[in-house]
C-alpha cells in the first residue's frame, strides 16, 4: 500500500480550528482536542443565539409599545386590535421607534384607531 502523507491537510483542519478558538480560555485556545469541542459549543451556541435575539427584540417592542399606549387608556392587545382592523399596517418595530422617537405622529396613530 502506498504512503499517504497528511501534513498539510491535517495542518490547515487543525489552524482552522485553532483559528476559531482563539481568545478561550486555557487549554480550550491551545489543546487540538479540547479546541474542536468548545468550538462546536459555540458554534451551536451562536445559532441558537440567533433566533433567541429575534425573540428577544420582538418581546421589546412589544413592552415599549405597550407602556407608550397606557398613558392613553388602552392596552397593548387592544391597540393592536384596533390597528389591524383600522388596516394601519405597521410593525412592532416601526411602532416602537415612533412611540419613543416621534410621540407626536404615536399619538395620532393612536388617535386614528381611538375613531370609530
Amino acid at each position: 500500500m502506498t504512503r499517504v502523507k497528511r501534513g498539510n491537510v491535517a495542518r490547515k483542519r487543525r489552524k482552522k480550528i485553532l483559528k476559531l478558538a482563539k481568545g478561550f480560555q486555557g487549554s480550550h485556545s491551545i489543546l487540538f482536542r479540547t479546541a474542536k469541542q468548545q468550538v462546536l459549543k459555540a458554534l451551536k451556541y451562536s445559532y441558537v443565539g440567533r433566533k433567541e435575539r429575534k425573540r428577544n427584540y420582538r418581546s421589546l417592542w412589544i413592552i415599549r409599545i405597550n407602556s407608550a399606549v397606557r398613558p392613553y387608556g388602552i392596552t397593548y392587545s387592544q391597540f393592536i386590535q384596533k390597528l389591524k382592523i383600522k388596516g394601519i399596517a405597521l410593525n412592532r418595530k416601526m411602532l416602537s421607534q415612533l412611540a419613543i422617537l416621534d410621540h407626536t405622529v404615536f399619538k395620532s396613530i393612536i388617535e386614528s384607531c381611538e375613531l370609530n
